[in-house]
């Protein structure tokens, strides 16, 4: 079955694939298929060795006058510039480094919120993981009126007119997803940056589900603050946030006493991850070696080659888009939920939720597990909109997510899955 034609040029992906170990795992005598990306996606050997290395050779905390200790310092330095590189960040002194997340979005969420009070009004959607809205909706215990910008439920976008109506000279924050990690919406940020700042507020971005599908620049966006998570675009477990340099100065945030009073530093409580950053380091290194592989180039800058490798990235997962949107409509029974038009393919990530007429969703889950296809079913912290759907309580959607280092071939292979539980013969 052939669904979509070779991939983009410029991704070889013989060459991306063998960096990656883990793609070299096989149940029953076959590769797996790793589609459950949006939790968490595969690291390359890149990853690995730094994080080896570095606990070998650097393993020590700030600050010291001895040799492992500088080269910590050295290491927070590079992680804090390849980030700024592949946020194209302003200055890398405007990276926060977290557990997670979740977390750095609670701890600033806090810090932003003690300037906020009754009267003061913050704006949520239905569109994002919970990890952006309840941190938000909990300032109501400070008297926040919060609003809610609603879906559409046809294709699953945000509602940009409600948008505008809702925001007033009283919203101080909007807090959006930058791509849907339920359906894989992308919505126009920088349509939205344009609305939040004309209304006198400040934007919050959620990038994490972005972050493995395509370049990230916070200035072309009008972020005010992005968030996102190393693990989701190939790296190690570790929350990274962004913000404008005059905002992280002016906030107050909750800290214990002996740390340093420095932005970005009075964000980060406690001793950082460092053999995490190390991992960071590695994988955004792995990205520029990408980059640079794309574009024929060995000697592009890390941030040149960055920005080449997301481009490439985010032009070949239109190709794995439409394969999926493809061989999906050819499933008897299968409702997919979302944009499923192939020609707005610059709307969505690869994506992808979905339930079968007459199947428990936990039972295709496990049936695709059986054929050596991973996927995750539920609601996956996408609360909201999972309710607007009618899908909570009743076991959610199945979510297919591809990235990078997924073939064609694999999402032929979990289309014919499909099939064959449709037809109960698998």
């Amino acid at each position: 079955m052939t669904l979509v034609a070779p991939v983009a040029p410029g991704l070889d992906s013989a060459w991306i694939r063998a960096q990656f170990p883990s793609l070299a795992l096989q149940q029953d005598g076959q590769p797996v298929v790793y589609l459950d990306n949006p939790a968490g996606t595969q690291v390359p050997r890149r990853t690995m060795d730094a994080i080896t290395a570095y606990l070998e050779t650097g393993n020590a905390n700030v600050h010291g006058p001895f040799l492992t200790s500088a080269r910590t310092d050295a290491l927070v330095a590079t992680a804090r510039q390849r980030m700024a590189d592949f946020l194209n960040a302003p200055a890398p002194q405007e990276i926060v480094f977290g557990a997670n997340m979740t977390q750095l979005t609670y701890a600033l969420s806090r810090a932003i919120g003690r300037d906020f009070g009754p009267g003061d009004e913050v704006l949520v959607t239905e569109l994002d993981h919970d990890a952006n809205v309840t941190p938000w909706t909990d300032l109501a215990e400070r008297g926040v009126t919060i609003k809610r910008v609603p879906v559409r439920l046809d294709d699953c976008t945000l509602d940009m007119d409600a948008l505008a109506g809702l925001l007033s000279t009283r919203t101080r924050l909007v807090a959006v997803t930058h791509a849907s990690n339920a359906v894989g919406t992308v919505p126009d940020l920088a349509a939205i940056a344009r609305l939040v700042h004309a209304a006198g507020a400040l934007l919050w971005v959620d990038a994490v589900h972005y972050g493995p599908h395509g370049p990230i620049d916070v200035q072309a966006l009008g972020a005010d603050y992005l968030v996102c998570s190393a693990y989701k675009f190939f790296g190690p477990h570790l929350g990274i946030a962004w913000g404008r340099a005059d905002l992280l100065a002016a906030l107050r945030p909750y800290k214990v006493r002996p740390a340093a009073d420095t932005v970005p530093d009075r964000f980060e409580n406690g001793t950082k991850n460092h053999e995490c950053l190390a991992g960071l380091v590695g994988t955004l290194d792995y990205l520029a070696d990408l980059g640079r592989h794309v574009a024929a180039d060995p000697d592009l800058t890390p941030h040149a080659a960055l920005r080449a490798a997301m481009t490439a990235v985010r032009d070949h997962e239109q190709h794995l888009s439409a394969a999926l949107l493809t061989g999906l409509a050819t499933v008897p029974g299968l409702r997919l939920y979302g944009i499923s038009d192939p020609t707005r393919l610059a709307e969505r990530v690869p994506t992808v939720a979905f339930t079968l007429d007459g199947h428990d969703t936990a039972a295709v889950g496990h049936a695709l597990a059986a054929a050596g296809i991973f996927a995750w079913t539920g609601n996956y912290y996408a609360l909201e909109i999972m309710e607007r759907l009618g899908l909570e309580g009743h076991g959610g959607a199945v979510r297919i997510g591809a990235v990078h280092y997924n073939t064609p071939a694999e999402i032929t292979r979990l289309v014919e899955t499909l099939h064959r539980i449709v037809e109960q013969t698998f």
